[in-house]
């Protein structure tokens, strides 16, 4: 059975576990219609990725 040699202090714990952050998105933009998009993935808006079209974009809905 596993037993602590010593007993670890509230100050070295919770250090220990103050270093899960979250980390922003890294957006960069798109060169065709200049969203902010994931990098190395097509765009959404306009359907693009390295300069050429990929994916064709969905036309949005207006009532």
């Amino acid at each position: 059975m596993a037993v602590p040699k010593s007993k670890v202090s509230k100050q070295r714990g919770n250090t220990r576990f103050a270093q899960w952050k979250l980390s922003s998105p890294n957006l960069v933009e798109c060169p065709q219609c200049h969203a902010k998009i994931l990098s190395h993935r097509a765009c959404p808006n306009c359907g693009s990725y390295n300069g050429r079209q990929v994916v064709v974009a969905k036309e949005k809905k207006e009532d």
